[in-house]
């Protein structure tokens, strides 16, 4: 005759299968690695050793990545980038990487990693124009460094979400040219009447003034953010809080 499993067994044998699954995918998870480049070939940020500071301390406080600085172009080789999931640049200028070293970033991305772009990586390679094609636009001028708003053009993605339909900041805002407004997702976007429309170089366009945007390239994830001069937008938690998601975003984990 066969015996009856208790019930209450029966319930333990079911909440320990239903976190197996769950205890492995965790133990599967491997802490991400970021690559934080900041060379300056133009205009060099005060706000870059500050930004230095505050990736690290993203990354190790939320546990998903390390980082690792460097403003040496010798990093961007095939074996060398292989140890990474996202490339990230706060940068200016034609940076003088060599076509091999070029050939191996947009290769690193193309193949399925994520590229990160903060602030002034849109004032980067105007004389490259595959560049144009992974970050997606190019600066175009700053003709206000003062309060703004700030509308959040996209509150269904994951990356923004939790900034609510505006805020309101303190920074140096980007106009921004070449826009690849039909294969870029715009997340935030500067709010026109929080601002002096008829100060001078202020550009209009069809598409605004996108402040933040993802896009892809090839089966690689891209970020791009032009909030970042002030060393107080980095020490913002609501910014950190942008530049973590947007991390994770193009490392795949934030769906």
């Amino acid at each position: 005759m066969r015996r009856r499993v208790p019930a209450i067994t029966l319930v333990l044998l079911s909440l320990v299968a239903s976190f197996v699954p769950f205890r492995a995918s965790a133990r599967q998870a491997k802490k991400g690695r970021l690559l934080f480049f900041t060379l300056s070939a133009g205009f060099k940020h005060a706000s870059i050793p500050t930004a230095e500071q505050v990736v690290k301390q993203i990354g190790e406080k939320s546990g998903d990545f390390d980082t690792t600085v460097t403003q040496d172009v010798s990093v961007f080789t095939p074996q060398n980038l292989k140890h990474y999931n996202v490339v990230m640049f706060y940068t200016t200028g034609e940076l003088p990487m060599t076509d091999t070293e070029k050939a191996a970033f947009l290769n690193f991305i193309r193949s399925g990693h994520g590229f990160v772009g903060t602030h002034s990586a849109t004032d980067t390679f105007y004389e490259w124009e595959p560049y144009l094609e992974v970050i997606g636009a190019y600066f175009n001028d700053h003709p206000w460094h003062q309060e703004v708003t700030v509308d959040v053009a996209d509150p269904a993605s994951p990356i923004v979400s939790f900034l609510g339909k505006s805020f309101r900041i303190d920074d140096e805002i980007y106009q921004i040219a070449d826009f690849q407004w039909r294969t870029s997702r715009v997340l935030l976007k500067l709010d026109p009447s929080s601002v002096d429309l008829k100060r001078p170089n202020v550009h209009y366009r069809f598409y605004g003034w996108p402040i933040a945007w993802t896009r892809h390239y090839g089966k690689g994830r891209v970020f791009s953010c032009t909030l970042g001069h002030e060393d107080s937008t980095w020490h913002d938690p609501r910014f950190q809080k942008l530049m973590l998601n947007g991390i994770e975003w193009t490392m795949g984990r934030l769906k």
